[in-house]
């Protein structure tokens, strides 16, 4: 067999794509804080303004990496968006993308 087939024994741990054993993608970032500094406890589904931070031109919701905050708001965002289209708050796509 040719090395070019064999390539996985030839790399020991921790070589190759990544590096290290955890977090090879650079780790946590200590984000996640945008609703505590900014003291938001909830979030409504009928304050527009605010959940339009959260959804792109387009109308798609942006994901965490983007936004910066926590899971837990992530899921409550989403909720929230979902809800706001439904009772036609948001649109669900943009007017030009139409």
């Amino acid at each position: 067999m040719s090395p070019r087939f064999n390539r996985s024994s030839d790399r020991k741990s921790g070589e190759g794509r990544g590096g290290g054993r955890f977090g090879s993608r650079g780790g946590h970032r200590g984000r996640g804080r945008r609703f505590a500094e900014l003291k938001i406890h909830e979030i409504d589904y009928r304050n527009e303004r605010l959940l339009r931070k959260f959804v792109s031109e387009r109308g798609k919701i942006l994901p965490r990496r983007i936004t910066g905050v926590s899971a837990l708001f992530q899921r409550r965002v989403t909720r929230a968006v979902k809800r706001a289209r439904h009772l036609a708050l948001l649109p669900f796509v943009a007017e030009s993308y139409k």
